[in-house]
């Protein structure tokens, strides 16, 4: 059997590993999944996301499975209640940025189904931007693209929402592909259409 060829940055860790090859750049349309994913890479601000990773299914156990509609409830005694959790990142602007940015995803949501993945995915004009590059160290950490989806986001009121949090959230959702041409996820996601489903 011919070894497969995958991004470098996963490394050897068998759940970086597994990440890369089954979610990272698999198109995510869903409002409430889009909402958790850009809170996890808010999280991540200052950290690596292979420990948000680490920590993720805590993060889901102790945030009601990061629901915003629910999230966007807390009150001070939630706060306290995960400030005193060592299961997950205890920043207090952290969780009350996932707090107030619940209530402003609830705010575009009254648009109805489907309108937070519209304003994000419109950002690249609602497809996947496929990128072709052969290094790592050639794929950008912010692009034109990410800095309008900060600014739009920001001027909403959305916290930790700067332009290399908002390409990270891009590249891991799918609205990018910057899997490198040589890792075999690249043409797979190439090959998959708007809606994030392969081709039977």
């Amino acid at each position: 059997m011919s070894p497969v060829h995958r991004c470098r940055w996963p490394g050897e860790d068998p759940q970086y590993v597994r990440y890369h090859d089954e979610e990272w750049g698999v198109p995510i349309h869903d409002d409430k999944d889009l909402y958790a994913k850009l809170v996890l890479d808010g999280f991540q601000a200052g950290l690596s996301w292979i420990t948000i990773l680490r920590k993720r299914e805590a993060f889901l156990e102790a945030f009601d499975q990061l629901d915003p509609c629910i999230v966007r409830t807390y009150d001070e005694n939630d706060i306290q209640r995960l400030l005193a959790d060592r299961s997950i990142v205890r920043s207090r602007a952290k969780i009350e940025a996932a707090i107030s940015n619940a209530g402003i995803w609830m705010t575009i949501m009254e648009d109805g189904p489907g309108a937070f993945s519209d304003l994000l995915w419109s950002f690249t004009g609602h497809e996947t931007l496929v990128n072709t590059y052969e290094r790592e160290t050639d794929i950008p950490t912010r692009t034109e693209q990410s800095e309008d989806m900060s600014k739009s986001l920001r001027r909403l009121g959305w916290k930790f929402a700067g332009p290399t949090i908002c390409y990270a959230f891009m590249q891991a959702v799918g609205m990018v592909n910057d899997h490198v041409t040589s890792c075999f996820r690249h043409p797979e996601l190439s090959c998959r259409d708007p809606q994030g489903e392969a081709p039977e």
